[in-house]
């Protein structure tokens, strides 16, 4: 636009904008721009998951391979260290504290080693889930992709591993005169049950351990209690026979979630441990466990996705 001015010279004036005056979030409305790295919708968050689920599966598989690639036994050491681990436990525990009371003594070594593997399982989920953001900022920061998928991938891992500890499992269950029926079955779904319920645990430890890496120092120290308090090396009814036990802390105990999935293996391979060691409605605690687990932990973890690998 122009006019001529008393001195007939030709002055030009600028037409307005159509975006003056509007603040930056009308201008990113108008133009259809969106918020670098913000959250998607919970909808949005699971299909974005299924698409990245070969990545998932891939970095699981390579995190397991990788673990004991410069160790000169390599792969075996992901059964030798729970198997060494009931090892000292029976000593200490079954020789020489006696908690191998109301277990008959001939199940007890099957008993023990399902408790070490199963919850080994749970306290290794957790303990990944941690580190799975602070420990993987790099990655965390170069690329885009759903960050739920490292948690979950480390959870995957772990099952991966339990499934080879229970093939020794097998062995000594069958060593020890427990032989192969219809109740062995049971084993899938209680494992995934389990695998659900550590998946929502390593969501939620994996939020609270990007903002707080210190967690993962105090973390062994609560897991070692929850062990403790979990019946791994004793029957928790058979210990509390007798005693003076509030009927809350009896129930507590057992309806722990990872009493509750050692009870369901355990019931499932060893043929003389039986419906009286389990706790009332076990299977349905056990579904309960893994859904509200698995539940708040995705929503929860889902609910930080934009903050994850910032400053």
């Amino acid at each position: 636009m122009s006019e001529t001015t008393h001195d007939r010279t030709v002055a030009t004036s600028v037409p307005v904008s159509p975006d003056e005056g509007l603040t930056a979030a009308e201008l990113a409305a108008r133009y259809g721009l969106t918020v670098s790295g913000a959250r998607p919708s919970l909808a949005e968050y699971v299909r974005q998951l299924w698409g990245r689920r070969h990545f998932i599966v891939a970095f699981s598989q390579a995190k397991l391979t990788a673990q004991y690639s410069q160790a000169k036994l390599g792969q075996l050491w992901q059964v030798a260290t729970p198997l060494l681990n009931a090892v000292v436990y029976f000593f200490i525990f079954g020789l020489l504290l006696g908690a191998r009371q109301g277990i008959p003594h001939d199940i007890y070594v099957p008993f023990l080693v399902t408790g070490v593997f199963v919850f080994t399982f749970t306290q290794s989920s957790v303990l990944a889930g941690v580190r799975a953001i602070s420990g993987n900022l790099g990655l965390v920061r170069a690329l885009h992709f759903p960050r739920a998928s490292l948690p979950i991938s480390f959870a995957l891992q772990q099952l991966q591993q339990l499934l080879f500890s229970m093939l020794v499992l097998v062995v000594i269950v069958l060593a020890f005169g427990s032989f192969p029926d219809l109740s062995w079955l049971l084993i899938v779904p209680a494992l995934l049950l389990q695998f659900v319920f550590n998946t929502g645990l390593a969501l939620i430890f994996a939020r609270m351990g990007s903002k707080t890496p210190d967690l993962a120092q105090l973390m062994p120290f609560v897991l070692r209690t929850w062990m403790y308090a979990s019946g791994v090396m004793f029957s928790i009814p058979a210990m509390l026979e007798g005693k003076d036990v509030p009927g809350w802390l009896s129930d507590v105990l057992q309806w722990n979630p990872a009493a509750i999935y050692m009870d369901l293996v355990r019931f499932a391979m060893i043929d003389d441990y039986g419906s009286q060691y389990l706790p009332p409605h076990v299977w349905a605690f056990a579904v309960g466990w893994a859904l509200l687990t698995g539940v708040v932990g995705f929503v929860y973890f889902w609910k930080a996705e934009e903050r994850y690998g910032r400053g």
